[in-house]
């Protein structure tokens, strides 16, 4: 069972990979903390100091995570800090490419979750409490395998320690 707890920090809709680590870090920046201090800079260029990492919940409406394909852009929202990302729903391959290095997505209505909100989110459950509002929110529970990776960090460290994937 998975249990986060954390604050929002609110998005809005069709954040494209783009918006979360612009393009043209794509190939001069490789290290991943130095391109993770240019998160979401071309739409909020104060984005950074609202993470606290550890405790930080992106939420944000449709769509999130559109366009490219690059892993860059899950992989400096879990360098940041952030804990998970919620969103009224997420392009596929971005949703895919969370998982596989472990960055929890949970796909539920988020329009009632304000600002710096306290979250407490149950993945096995599929709920999410609204701590400042005092309001439960339900998403669709997630998959036992799915668990399993985000326990051991994704799914390239999930391979190493079991020597196999997990079961569907």
């Amino acid at each position: 069972m998975i249990k986060l707890k954390g604050r929002a920090v609110k998005l809005g809709e069709n954040i494209n990979t783009d918006f979360i680590i612009s393009g043209r870090y794509k190939f001069s920046i490789t290290d991943i903390k130095e391109l993770s201090r240019h998160i979401m800079e071309d739409i909020d260029p104060d984005f950074p100091k609202k993470i606290i990492p550890g405790e930080s919940v992106i939420v944000a409406g449709e769509n999130f995570g559109l366009g490219s394909s690059r892993e860059q852009a899950p992989l400096v929202i879990k360098e940041c800090g952030i804990i998970a990302v919620l969103a009224k729903t997420f392009a596929r391959i971005f949703y895919r490419n969370s998982f596989a290095i472990g960055l929890p997505l949970i796909e539920l209505d988020t329009g009632k979750i304000g600002e710096n909100d306290a979250l407490q989110i149950d993945l096995d459950k599929g709920e999410v409490l609204d701590l400042t509002k005092n309001i439960k929110l339900k998403s669709k529970p997630l998959p036992h395998f799915m668990q399993e990776l985000l326990k051991e960090g994704g799914i390239i460290n999930y391979y190493k320690k079991y020597r196999k994937l997990p079961e569907v």
